[in-house]
């Protein structure tokens, strides 16, 4: 709520730019994050497909994601957790993480780890910039954005198109006897306008609308599936305004946001099953958040102080069906929240940041939560270093599934479920390296996380219901390196080493391998040439749903093999706004299956061409 430089902020954080975008050839947002340290992804096939994120061994439902600061979660998703497998980047400016609690900030969802996605903006004192670019490849993949954007005296635009298709490769792995090689298809659309105005100095209105769809081609483990398909669309729009009083002391803001999104999955009879499913997901967020930051400046010790409170209320509702027609899962539930957050920071001494963050959630129909953080970053000067030191709670409520769901006349889903907590610490320090004839020719990062998860919701043990009866935890270590050995070379290398277990069994906790290696370099021999490889190395990874090479089901925890993508971008300048580039993805054309039964996306080459005029 505070706008604040990254390394004032106690907290682990990756910012990945427009230009980290573009020259890594991320097309999607799963891709985007797949190397970022302490974040694990899961994709359920290829592009577009399923794609579940766990953030220093958290569940997939204890990650929010948000788009320009508003929650984008789909409530209608049995456990409230986001698909990171359907969204585009052509409209995105910039993706901010956050590891850690961010409850006292954000509410609901956010116990491991929050990802905001921040649309495109109109560039400054430009009347009109056109944008985009267009590629196509292997497995029939076409590529297409196309935007334009402009500030005029007192109001600004932005407004841009974007679109993938794709056949796909085949996401059953080899080893089932039974894969017959069918690829799933993917195409998506997605269309953004935003619009600004200033009517005085300090003060502004934005509105912002965004759609987006995707139909795609999916599998049922372990077979492949002819006709199994899936249509998502998301509909987002906001509205916010903020003036600054006071001599601009004071701002405070108003925004009112809605989010609807809709998915159907289809699969009919065929020769492999005569088993038919019509499953379809309503699900609507409407937020109203008021806030304000006041700069106090020096307040006795502090400098630099600041003020951020405010109130959020939302409302979610689910209208939701699935299943086979003699075994329907069905919810139709609304919900209301409303909260009180507040956050206070300062610097002492030039060198040591302090801030702390509180924030009551109060619910209609389940107990609320007191969330909190405090953390502290020293800068050491002397030595290049700087030290971080944070603590805080953590909550996701529990869904609307969770609380009123029906499958038949077996289930119920459990109106008194409490929300799941966490308490999470964490020790961090980044140095800086004299060498290669500069101050910072290396830097070194590490950083130690523990987390402890209480009140988790599962199953009953007649299956008839759901209660908080889990019990978890997550420590390990984030280590990283980055090298700049020549102004045209620098490289990367992030570790992240996690511990999981089940408190009750002693078991680790699925998908969540001890050790994830990323391996990433910028070379710039010219000004027009960059030329970007990417290597991710997975370790073995637990799973308590395997499947054999026959098909069969294995149950309790089996193990997931190693697996190994490689990646390289090239991108060349032809000429003043025009970037020609070619993408290849998963080289080696690996195997490797990320989820047990599902094969990670087949070897793949793009080439094409991105403007700005």
């Amino acid at each position: 709520r505070i706008p604040t430089p990254a390394e004032r902020v106690p907290a682990a954080i990756t910012v990945i730019t427009r230009d980290d975008i573009q020259e890594r050839g991320y097309q999607t947002l799963a891709e985007a994050l797949a190397t970022v340290p302490g974040l694990r992804l899961v994709q359920a096939g290829g592009i577009g497909q399923q794609t579940s994120a766990f953030i220093r061994g958290g569940a997939s439902r204890h990650v929010l994601v948000l788009l320009d600061g508003v929650p984008v979660n789909d409530p209608s998703e049995p456990n409230g957790a986001f698909n990171f497998g359907n969204e585009l980047l052509g409209d995105i400016e910039r993706i901010e993480v956050v590891r850690g609690p961010g409850s006292s900030l954000y509410g609901s969802g956010a116990i491991s780890g929050v990802i905001n996605l921040i649309t495109r903006r109109a560039p400054a004192n430009t009347p009109m910039q056109a944008f985009g670019e267009v590629a196509g490849g292997t497995q029939g993949t076409a590529r297409g954005t196309l935007g334009v954007a402009g500030t005029m005296p007192g109001w600004d635009y932005m407004v841009a198109g974007q679109g993938l298709t794709t056949q796909g490769t085949d996401a059953t792995p080899r080893r089932f006897t039974r894969d017959t090689r069918e690829t799933e298809d993917f195409r998506a659309g997605a269309g953004t306008a935003r619009f600004g105005w200033n009517p005085a100095e300090g003060t502004r209105v934005e509105g912002l609308l965004r759609w987006r769809e995707n139909r795609l081609e999916l599998d049922s483990v372990p077979n492949d599936d002819p006709n199994y398909t899936g249509n998502d669309r998301r509909w987002y729009g906001q509205l916010r305004g903020e003036t600054a009083l006071l001599d601009g002391i004071w701002t405070t803001g108003m925004r009112v946001a809605l989010t609807e999104d809709r998915r159907r999955y289809l699969n009919l009879a065929d020769a492999r099953s005569s088993a038919t499913t019509d499953d379809l997901f309503r699900g609507e967020r409407q937020v109203f958040d008021w806030g304000n930051r006041i700069r106090l400046g020096d307040v006795g010790p502090f400098a630099q102080s600041a003020l951020a409170f405010g109130v959020t209320h939302e409302r979610e509702a689910v209208d939701q069906a699935s299943g086979s027609p003699t075994f329907r899962t069905t919810t139709n539930a609304t919900s209301r929240s409303t909260a009180l957050h507040a956050g206070l920071q300062g610097q002492v001494g030039g060198r040591l940041d302090l801030s702390a963050g509180l924030r009551q959630d109060l619910a209609d129909d389940y107990d609320g939560f007191l969330s909190w953080r405090t953390g502290a970053v020293l800068a050491l000067p002397e030595v290049n270093s700087r030290l971080i030191l944070a603590a805080g709670t953590a909550f996701k409520a529990p869904s609307l599934y969770q609380r009123y769901g029906r499958i038949g006349t077996t289930f119920r889903g459990n109106p008194d479920l409490r929300p799941e907590t966490s308490f999470s610490w964490e020790i961090g320090t980044e140095t800086d390296i004299a060498l290669f004839g500069r101050e910072d020719g290396a830097t070194f990062g590490a950083t130690y996380f523990d987390t402890q998860y209480r009140n988790l919701i599962n199953f009953n043990r007649s299956f008839s219901s759901l209660e908080n009866i889990e019990r978890a935890m997550s420590r390990g270590v984030e280590l990283g390196l980055t090298m700049r050995p020549a102004p045209w070379l620098d490289g990367r290398v992030a570790w992240t080493a996690t511990e999981t277990r089940d408190e009750a069994t002693g078991a680790p906790l699925a998908r969540r391998p001890k050790n994830v290696v990323a391996v990433s370099a910028r070379i710039s021999p010219t000004d027009r040439l960059t030329i970007a490889p990417e290597v991710l190395f997975t370790g073995p990874s637990p799973e308590t749903a395997s499947y054999t090479n026959s098909g069969a089901f294995v149950g309790g925890v089996n193990y997931n093999k190693a697996g190994t993508v490689a990646n390289l971008t090239g991108s060349y300048r032809v000429m003043e706004g025009i970037t020609a580039f070619a993408e290849g993805r998963n080289l080696t054309n690996s195997r490797y299956e990320p989820a047990n039964g599902f094969t990670t996306y087949g070897r793949s080459l793009l080439v094409g061409a991105r403007f700005v005029f």
